[in-house]
């Protein structure tokens, strides 16, 4: 569990890991930061977000009570296989992955038995990145997701929640990694392939100009990050297929409908989004 005693240390100093390390500053724990940059740990170090900051990782493992790794999946993967023998017995890891199958558990597949990794999703982000867009408002009012699989303590999932609550995400929620990616692939994973096949529909920069709060809404994730998002569609590729499909069946079939000007089918449509979309206004 987390005490006024614990030590953090947070590895990648992005948008999520300098959040996370500001909200923890904040609240009054040691953080420890790592990152590839020493214009980053400069950065954290001016602003408050961290008390030391390396970029030799072993410098701190050692030191460490939690290890939040803010990286990409297969790079937090290859890093903790590569310095995994540095970590303190007892360490709990927790991450901000947004896939787990082949994620959460390839880590806790060669994980040491005195380490425990329990996986975390924090659905929070902006369309910027870089430490400079660190803010823990974008908590406030987000979901934040524990990932237990079989080989978690309760401890570790408490500590998880625990974590959640220091940071003041809004909404915390228990799944299994297969509900999770199920989940994401439609809610978060579907939404940008929407927003970025809607921008790459037609070259509509002429259009700039006339834009209205509805097309700016839907596209606003569309500002992507090309290297993580590439790597997370991948990750969750079987399930984010079948949501593709079933999104293109439903376009198809609102086409055709238009198509043969079936106004009563348009109307029974728009209503059942309209009912649908409402329980979604229910949970702010």
């Amino acid at each position: 569990m987390i005490t006024k005693d614990t030590t953090f240390v947070i590895v990648g100093l992005g948008l999520l890991g300098g959040s996370y390390a500001m909200g923890l500053k904040e609240a009054g724990y040691q953080v420890l930061g790592v990152a590839r940059r020493q214009e980053t740990i400069d950065y954290a170090l001016e602003h408050g977000l961290i008390d030391e900051g390396t970029l030799d990782p072993e410098k701190f493992l050692p030191r460490a009570d939690i290890v939040v790794f803010a990286l990409y999946p297969t790079i937090m993967i290859h890093w903790i296989q590569e310095h995994q023998h540095a970590f303190h017995p007892r360490t709990l890891l927790t991450d901000v992955s947004g896939v787990k199958v082949n994620v959460a558990d390839k880590v806790q597949s060669f994980l040491r038995e005195d380490v425990e990794f329990i996986a975390a999703h924090p659905m929070a982000g902006r369309e910027t990145s870089g430490i400079e867009y660190a803010n823990t408002e974008m908590f406030k009012d987000a979901n934040y997701i524990i990932v237990p699989t079989e080989k978690n303590t309760e401890e570790a999932v408490e500590t998880s929640r625990q974590l959640a609550n220091i940071l003041h995400f809004h909404h915390i929620a228990t799944l299994s990694m297969k509900e999770h990616d199920e989940m994401i692939g439609f809610l978060s994973q579907l939404t940008h392939v929407i927003a970025v096949s809607l921008m790459n529909t037609h070259d509509n920069s002429h259009l700039v100009e006339y834009t209205g709060d509805s097309f700016r809404d839907l596209t606003r994730i569309a500002k992507i990050n090309e290297t993580m998002w590439s790597e997370l569609f991948l990750l969750n590729k079987k399930i984010l297929l079948s949501e593709i499909d079933a999104f293109a069946k439903e376009l198809k079939h609102f086409r055709n409908t238009l198509a043969a000007e079936d106004t009563e089918e348009m109307k029974r449509l728009f209503i059942q989004s309209t009912n649908r979309r409402k329980k979604f206004d229910k949970l702010k």
